[in-house]
Order: C-alpha cells, then structure tokens, then sequence
C-alpha cells in the first residue's frame, strides 16, 4: 500500500543498520540469523484523526516506534526486520467519519497467526510488536495474536501502552486519555510527516480535555458518544517536532526493553 509505508525517513547518519523486509531480497534474508533477529511488526490504523492529521497517524507512529526499538536492538547487538506495518484493524471508535476502514477483530488476530505462522516456518523464533492504536476492539484483537504466536513456539514482546509500566514513561497528554490526535500524536506526526500536517487547521483548533479512557470506562464506544465531534481529544495546538522527536525515542526505549526485559520490563 503507497502512502503510509513508504518513503519511511532514515535514520541519522552512524546509527545502527535498520533492516526493512520491504526493501531486502530472499537471499539477504536467506543469510540473517533468523533465531536471534527479532521481527518487527507495526501495527496502526487507518482512521479519523481529526481535520488536521492524515487518516495514518497511527500507521506513522507503530513505523517510528518500530524503527527507534530497532535502532536501539541493533546498538546492542541484537538484530532486527521490521515487516510493513498492518493498516486495516478493528476501528469501531472511528467507524462513524469518512476514510476509516477497518475490519473485524478476529481477521486482525488470524491474519497475525498466519504471519507469524510464515515466520516460524521459516526459522524466526521472536517477534516484537510496535503498536499505536489504541482502540480496545484493535487491543483485544492484538493480546489474542499473541497468546497464539506464543502457542506456536514464538517469542512475543508487545508493549502495550495502555498498561503498566509502559504508559506512564509517556507524555502528560497521553497518561490524561486526552490523546487521540492531540499534542501527543501530533506531535509525532510533525517529527515525521510535517507535510501531511494541515498547520493551519491544527493552530487554530480549540483544545478537548475529555479522556478518552474515561469515555471507554463509563461504556462509550464512539468519539462522537465520547465528545469528540471532530475526531480529536487533546490539544492539538500545542503539537510540537520537538516533543515528537522525545517521544520517539522514549516509545523506541520502550520497545527494545519490551524485547530484552530492561528497565521496566
């Protein structure tokens, strides 16, 4: 699929070799070390994401966690392949504005199972998962997977932010549930993709303090029930590249220690 997966910013000059699977041929995945490399799996959505922020902000997110964990992973010697990131998911929150497609959780989980199943087929024994959707439909779906690639053999990390520890390493904004398409996401999105940030739009946009985790608690299930009309929670004003670029870092920290079991693991 163009767009979301492709023409994915390097990393600075001298970091650590980050392998997409996209990009290499059978042979040089032939020749890796299958046993140890650790499988990188990007996980988003393509959904509402306010009328400022592309329909893949999810999608931009698990590829930047992905490639920072991988980074940091190969820094320490231990390898990485990051697969393209799976962009059709369960999106129910979502499923009321125009440009979200999803589908139904068990897909999401048995198509996870297949890939996994492919990979230990072909001698790959770990798989990280990088996720930025957080949609309870698209969790379910995801801890499921695992449960299943852990059955068949596989060694499985996914941190999911939505639990301790990991959620409480991140922003302000986030740990509030006031983060769909807000300072946090936003944020990232301009570290990233800032051409495909609507800047005039998202200065001008008022903030929304509702928590969606809340809304979830008291049995909401749309952003409309929730109070986000325009499909954003947060403070989108208040985005800023440079928190984007912490906030990377600290979500690829947490991805590398999802892997190793460090700090916080």
């Amino acid at each position: 699929m163009a767009g979301p997966t492709s023409d994915i910013p390097s990393p600075a000059p001298g970091s650590p070799r980050v392998r997409r699977a996209a990009e290499l041929t059978w042979t040089e995945v032939r020749d890796l070390d299958r046993e140890a490399t650790v499988v990188v799996l990007p996980t988003g959505a393509l959904e509402a994401h306010g009328p400022h922020l592309p329909l893949s902000t999810d999608v931009i997110i698990a590829e930047g966690m992905a490639e920072a964990g991988a980074v940091r992973l190969e820094a320490s010697g231990v390898p990485c392949l990051i697969l393209p990131a799976l962009v059709y998911t369960p999106a129910p929150f979502a499923s009321g504005f125009p440009g979200t497609v999803e589908c139904r959780p068990e897909i999401l989980t048995e198509l996870i199972l297949e890939i996994g199943r492919s990979l230990a087929g072909q001698g790959f024994r770990r798989v990280a998962i990088a996720n930025a959707h957080l949609d309870p439909a698209h969790l379910g779906a995801l801890h499921r997977a695992c449960d299943g690639l852990v059955a068949l053999g596989l060694e499985v990390a996914f941190p999911d932010l939505t639990r301790r520890p990991w959620g409480s390493r991140l922003t302000d904004e986030f740990k509030s549930g006031a983060c769909h398409a807000g300072r946090y996401e936003g944020s990232v999105v301009l570290a990233r993709r800032p051409e495909w940030v609507r800047e005039e739009l998202r200065r001008g946009l008022p903030p929304n303090p509702v928590s969606l985790s809340a809304a979830i608690g008291r049995g909401q299930d749309t952003f409309e029930e929730a109070g986000g009309p325009d499909a954003y929670f947060g403070d989108p004003a208040a985005a800023t590249a440079e928190e984007g670029r912490r906030t990377l870092e600290v979500l690829g920290d947490i991805l590398a220690d999802a892997v190793t079991g460090g700090a916080d693991g």
